[in-house]
């Protein structure tokens, strides 16, 4: 009896992404006929079976949801799952977690494995990894087999679905301009690269907030931090960079983070420097965690309500469960969460 195998042991076998497989096994274009015809008579021979989204679907409702987060150790997705777990027990309905860590194997695996009669519908933020290949067709074919999905906080337009996002934008914009109120002339942006969907938008906030004011936006004042890097493994790396930012630009006076993290570091760096914070250089981060309350000086932050974002994903994702809507007839709604500036003592 042949054993059963999975997509991802059939990658590993024939040394292919587990991307280039789904494709294949679809008979997708974009794969060549040779590799086509290699992945197809492999899957043949060891009997590989996709999912049976459609099957489960037709014949009971599990009541439980699957919650995809690129990362746990996080107050934010924490707070996310919190939400979504008070309104689906409200509801009742369970939760079951599954864990990316930014990685678009481990994406396109906890999806196949959740979709296959263990939950009726995701609630998911997508991995940097996915981000930057921009592969989706996980979510299109999930979707397209009948079971929903409501994306948040990283999201993109090609993925028609319901999600739930934060207003980037004006909350970074919102931001800068207090530091510009506070008479900072000089001002930083620490942000991530522009495949991230919110660090992008966190940027044009900060560059758009810089505009209005009549205030050159300088690219010297603007880091990019690899994000490939797991910073938070190797924070002596990430100081390194942040240092030479404020070594570079001894004029600087107002820093703008687009994550807790960072922002947190920067305030470390300026007082390694001999600067104080909020005396010298004023610090505004984004996302009001743990840390930003308990640091010294405490962080003046940019608040995503995260609660309220996993509370309004899951209203979604179970209304969209529960409706009685022909699938064709089907709308789609964006959900933006605004956003509340907290000041704390890093600001004047």
């Amino acid at each position: 009896m042949k054993r059963k195998i999975t997509l991802k042991q059939i990658a590993r076998e024939l040394d292919v992404s587990i991307s280039t497989v789904s494709k294949a096994l679809r008979n997708s274009a974009e794969i060549s006929d040779d590799t086509k015809q290699k992945i197809q008579a492999f899957a043949k021979l060891y009997n590989y079976r996709p999912n049976n989204i459609a099957l489960s679907l037709k014949n009971r409702r599990t009541n439980t949801i699957g919650i995809i987060i690129p990362e746990i150790v996080h107050h934010f997705f924490s707070e996310v799952i919190r939400g979504a777990e008070l309104v689906a027990n409200k509801r009742g309905y369970n939760v079951i977690i599954g864990l990316s860590n930014e990685s678009f194997s481990k994406e396109v695996i906890n999806m196949e494995m959740l979709a296959n009669g263990s939950i009726d519908g995701f609630i998911l933020s997508m991995s940097k990894e996915t981000l930057q290949q921009q592969d989706y067709h996980h979510f299109n074919e999930t979707m397209s087999q009948g079971m929903p999905v409501v994306m948040f906080d990283r999201v993109v337009s090609e993925i028609k679905c319901d999600k739930v996002i934060v207003d980037d934008f004006n909350g970074a914009k919102n931001a800068v301009e207090k530091l510009i109120e506070n008479k900072c002339k000089s001002i930083a942006l620490i942000s991530t690269p522009d495949y991230v969907s919110v660090g992008k938008l966190r940027t044009q906030g900060y560059l758009e907030a810089l505009n209005e004011n009549n205030i050159l936006a300088e690219s010297k004042l603007i880091l990019k931090i690899d994000d490939t890097v797991d910073y938070e493994v190797h924070l002596d790396a990430l100081e390194a960079e942040i240092e030479q930012l404020f070594k570079a630009n001894k004029k600087i006076d107002g820093v703008f983070a687009v994550n807790e993290l960072y922002a947190l570091t920067a305030m470390k760096v300026a007082r390694k420097l001999g600067l104080n914070v909020p005396n010298d250089v004023q610090v505004i981060g984004f996302t009001d965690g743990v840390l930003s309350k308990h640091a010294t000086p405490s962080l003046t932050t940019v608040s995503q309500h995260a609660q309220q974002m996993g509370e309004k994903a899951a209203q979604l994702l179970i209304d969209k469960l529960e409706s009685e809507v022909n699938p064709a007839d089907e709308e789609f709604h964006t959900v933006v969460i605004a956003t509340d500036l907290v000041e704390r003592e890093s600001t004047k």
